[in-house]
Parts: C-alpha cells; structure tokens; sequence
C-alpha cells in the first residue's frame, strides 16, 4: 500500500509540473506537435518541477499526524521537539544530524502570520532554517547569522501585508506551507541533554492574533 501510494503522490508531481511546464512553453513547436525527444524533455522538466512539492507535503503529513506533540510528530503550528540523538531506526527524513536535537514545525500561513520566539541560547551553538514548499531555505536564524540573544521573528506568507509589534524582524515566505527544522547543538550527555531540553522548552510559535491578545503576558516574557 506504501509502494502504491507513494506512486501515486510521484504522479502527481508530475501531472503539477507539466501543467506549469507545458503553459509555459511559448514555442509554436511546443504548443503543436512536439517530438518524441521534446515530450520526453517535458514529461522529466515536469517532474523536477512537482516532486519538491510532493515531497514536502507527504513530509508534513507524516510529521503532523500526531493530536499533541511526541517525539518528532506535532500537530500543525507547534513545535515537535527530538529529546535525544535519532537511532538507526529513525526514517521519518534522510540523515538526521548525529550531534544536535531537532525542533521541527510546520506551519500555514494562508490566513495569518506566526510569531516565532526563540531564547536566549548563551553562546550555544543552534540554527533554525525555514523552508518554502519548494524546500528552499529562505532564512536561518542561528548563532552564526543572527546570534544567540533572545530573538522575534514574525514569519508572513507571500500575499500578506499589515502592522507587526515593535520589536519583531519579518521573514517573508516564498509559499504559505513552511516547515522549520531547527537543530540545537548537544554533547550527549545527560547534563547537555537537560541544557538543550530546556531550550526547546522556550522555543514558541503564535499565530499574529494571538500574540497580540497575549501582548502584555507573553510579548516581553523571555
């Protein structure tokens, strides 16, 4: 039943690609009778085109079909967080890192932007890339680009306009669908494991609405 449904999800992939593809095509031999060569070129372009974003939406599906968060699996707009280093067991994504922990979240932002909190990491090493449906990496907050203090970012969709409180940096997103994967340095010692744990903990995702009602509880709570 795997076999079939991935199958399924590849082909359409490439029934999305082709359609952008073939409208595209602009050239009277495209548009009319294209050889068997063209097809074929066609069929491959579309494929290439579709399969990121099949990819990212049978990812969400799997990472998402949880009612709370455990483990790596969270309900839409919360944050799943690895409380230990992945075993060989794990197949839920391709090489996971063998020496931080995961914080992952996927997020919809077709009616509003999120608020995204992180802590104060004290030095410690951490980046949180965010990825467009296309699993373009469009920002990565971490210690490398943005520091370790405690930081606010409001996270907006492509159509999205409005006012955002004083204090929080916009990342516009390419596409509404975006999935976080942030990755917290750990040693692998039960001390380091309780250090990151406590990260994790602090690490938060609003919807703007929300936020904004919980302005005076949460807004400035570090």
């Amino acid at each position: 039943m795997k076999i079939i449904r991935r199958r399924k999800l590849l082909a359409l992939a490439a029934l999305i690609g082709c359609a952008a593809v073939v409208i595209g095509r602009t050239n009277a031999t495209a548009q009319n009778n294209p050889s068997a060569d063209e097809a074929a070129q066609i069929a491959s372009d579309a494929y290439i085109y579709g399969y990121p974003l099949v990819t990212v939406e049978m990812t969400r599906r799997v990472l998402t079909n949880a009612a709370a968060p455990v483990g790596l699996h969270a309900p839409m707009g919360q944050f799943a967080n690895a409380r230990e280093y992945p075993t060989a067991a794990f197949k839920d994504v391709t090489a996971p890192n063998a020496d931080t922990l995961y914080s992952s979240a996927f997020l919809d932002l077709s009616k509003e932007p999120y608020i995204l909190s992180i802590p104060d990491a004290e030095g410690r090493y951490y980046m949180i890339p965010m990825l467009d449906g296309w699993t373009t990496v469009f920002q990565v907050p971490g210690k490398r680009t943005t520091g370790t203090k405690a930081q606010k970012y409001a996270i907006t969709g492509p159509g999205w306009s409005g006012t955002l409180p004083d204090g929080v940096t916009e990342y516009k997103s390419p596409t509404n669908m975006v999935w976080i994967i942030g990755r917290i340095y750990c040693t692998g010692t039960p001390a380091d494991y309780k250090a990151v744990h406590a990260l994790q903990n602090k690490l938060a995702l609003v919807p703007l609405r929300t936020c904004l009602r919980m302005h005076e509880v949460w807004w400035w709570d570090e």
